[in-house]
């Protein structure tokens, strides 16, 4: 069996520590602006500016990702006609989902939000980013690339994503109609990507409303042990 070789280390740089007081309120100043975001679904049509929507990639980007391998890729879409045939795309498979393949119990948990078949806001919205994940890379000399844990890296980088678009200004909505496979014909993504979410991306209509609903408490989602 060959040894295996030290990885190549370079030290940490970029980390920052503060003092226990500054961490508190940096953390709770952070929860404060993210507990302002909210799923909006009426949009306007204004546009984002193209450096914007860039940097927030960029930091989705840094996300963790298994073997360091980065199974993600992030298509921004402005193109009106594009939008408009993503979302004539969308709303035939949402169609299909309100009207045959939804349980009844699905449909009753989804009431309170006042979503249906219909989605404006795919071609309001200034931007859509489609966001692919890779099942399996390009090694050296063409060879396939086994990718691990995607679903997981392109999870975080997509958290990122939406919180780094949040900080910025700008509203989102996260949209997975399924099947999203339509998304790869239209974007003329490869096969070996799988479509993992559709964010709506812009400003929020000025007279945009949202449902009336509450998050859990601290108490209820977390266990100190």
């Amino acid at each position: 069996m060959a040894a295996m070789t030290k990885p190549p280390l370079v030290p940490l740089a970029g980390y920052e520590e503060y003092p226990a007081e500054e961490m508190e309120r940096r953390a709770a100043s952070f929860a404060a602006a993210v507990g302002r975001r909210r799923s909006v679904r009426q949009f306007s049509t204004r546009p984002v500016p193209r450096p914007v929507l860039e940097e927030c990639v960029r930091a989705a980007g840094t996300a963790p990702s298994g073997a360091n391998h980065q199974p993600w890729h992030f298509v921004v879409v402005e193109d009106p006609a594009v939008k408009q045939r993503i979302r004539q795309a969308a709303e035939r498979e949402e169609h299909a989902f309100y009207t045959r393949r939804a349980p009844a119990e699905w449909l009753e948990a989804l009431e309170p939000l006042g979503t249906d078949a219909r989605k404006p806001f795919l071609e309001d919205a200034p931007a859509l980013i489609a966001i692919f994940a890779e099942r399996h890379g390009m090694g050296p000399g063409g060879r396939s690339l086994q990718h691990y844990y995607v679903t997981e890296s392109v999870g975080i980088a997509t958290g990122i994503l939406i919180t780094a678009l949040h900080h910025a200004g700008l509203a989102t909505l996260t949209h997975t109609p399924s099947p999203m496979k339509f998304l790869n014909e239209i974007l003329e993504r490869p096969l070996h990507e799988r479509p993992f979410l559709l964010l709506v991306v812009g400003y929020p209509a000025p007279d945009a409303m949202v449902p009336d609903i509450r998050r859990k408490s601290l108490e209820e989602i977390v266990t100190f042990r």
